[in-house]
C-alpha cells in the first residue's frame, strides 16, 4: 500500500532526511512539513503530490509505472450548460461516477454522484430535472502530468473523485478510484 499522510514523517526518517530537506524538495516551508507531519494542516493537492513525488524519489522506488500506464483515454465529458439529468443518464448507462466538466478545451469542474445526491437533498427532485451541472458541480479535480510516478496516485485519490491526466497542458485522461485499484495487481 502507498503511503498515506501521517505518514510521511516515518517515511521521511526511514529515508534519513530532515524536515528542512524535504521542504525545500517540495517548495514548501519547514514550518508547513513541521505542521502536516503532526496532523495540524492537511496540505493542498499540490503540495501533497510534491510530497510525495519527492518521498518516492528519495526512497528509489523501482516501479517505472506513471499515470498514463492506468489512465484511461476515453474521457467522458460534459459541458457546464448540461442538466444533472443529462449527467445522471450518462453515468448511469456508462456505470461510472464522475464526469470532467469542460469550458471548451478546459476542465472547469466535475459532477460526481455525492455532489448530485447533496443537490437532491437540497432542492428536491422536482427541481432536479431543470437544474444545470454549473450549480452543482464539485471544484476542479487535481491534475497530474502523465509522467506523474504512479505512487503518487493513491494518496491524491483520497482527496478527490478523480485525477485528471495531462500532456503537454492538454487532458489526455482520467484515472478513478477503480484505476488506482489496478495498481495493486
Amino acid at each position: 500500500m502507498l503511503p498515506r499522510i501521517d505518514s510521511i514523517k516515518q517515511i521521511r526518517q526511514k529515508i534519513g532526511i530532515t524536515q528542512k530537506k524535504l521542504a525545500s524538495m517540495t517548495g514548501v516551508s519547514t514550518s508547513m512539513i513541521n505542521q502536516i507531519e503532526s496532523g495540524r494542516s492537511q496540505p493542498s493537492y499540490e503540495t501533497a503530490k510534491k510530497v510525495f513525488e519527492s518521498l518516492a524519489k528519495l526512497e528509489g522506488e523501482s516501479s517505472s509505472h506513471t499515470a498514463g500506464d492506468f489512465c484511461s483515454k476515453d474521457i467522458v465529458k460534459l459541458k457546464q450548460t448540461n442538466t444533472l439529468h443529462d449527467a445522471i443518464k450518462k453515468m448511469h448507462e456508462l456505470s461510472i461516477s464522475q464526469i470532467p466538466i469542460f469550458e471548451k478545451s478546459d476542465v472547469i469542474g466535475v459532477i460526481s454522484e455525492d455532489g448530485i445526491v447533496r443537490h437532491l437533498a437540497e432542492v428536491g427532485a422536482t427541481e432536479l430535472k431543470k437544474s444545470r451541472i454549473i450549480d452543482t458541480m464539485d471544484p476542479l479535480p487535481p491534475i497530474v502530468d502523465f509522467d506523474t510516478p504512479a505512487n503518487v496516485l493513491v494518496p491524491l485519490i483520497r482527496y478527490s473523485k478523480c485525477i485528471l491526466i495531462s500532456k503537454k497542458s492538454k487532458i489526455i485522461g482520467i484515472i478513478t478510484a477503480s484505476d488506482t485499484l489496478k495498481m495493486m495487481e
